[in-house]
């Protein structure tokens, strides 16, 4: 239960140092990033996989590439889900959605 907090809050820190990096994605405060950062993750368990599955060929052709959009599209999800949380365009979500992929990496690799 610890790991899954610790995991929750530095979700939320990163989403608004995306939010502060990235121009067009705007997280409002703490709150808005936790409960983002919850349905991100919620997201990602259970529509990213459906997602990924139904786009498997636009994948294959596209050596894993189109994994990117489909990683802005669930950013972009939350967005519209989650008050508090905007992203104002298409890029901004692809843009925001990789940074925050790195920021990930970034601290997986350090923990």
């Amino acid at each position: 239960m610890l790991a899954f907090l610790v995991h929750l809050i530095l979700s939320a820190a990163l989403l608004l140092l995306v939010a502060n990096l990235v121009r067009g994605v705007q997280v409002r405060g703490w709150g808005s990033a936790l409960i983002g950062a919850l349905v991100l993750g919620f997201v990602n368990a259970v529509v990213r996989p459906l997602m990924v599955l139904l786009t498997l060929p636009l994948t294959i052709v596209t050596f894993g590439l189109f994994l990117l959009v489909v990683n802005a599209l669930m950013l972009w999800l939350v967005a519209a889900l989650v008050p508090g949380i905007r992203v104002q365009s298409f890029g901004s979500a692809l843009l925001g959605s990789l940074v925050l992929t790195l920021l990930n990496l970034a601290v997986e690799i350090l923990l």
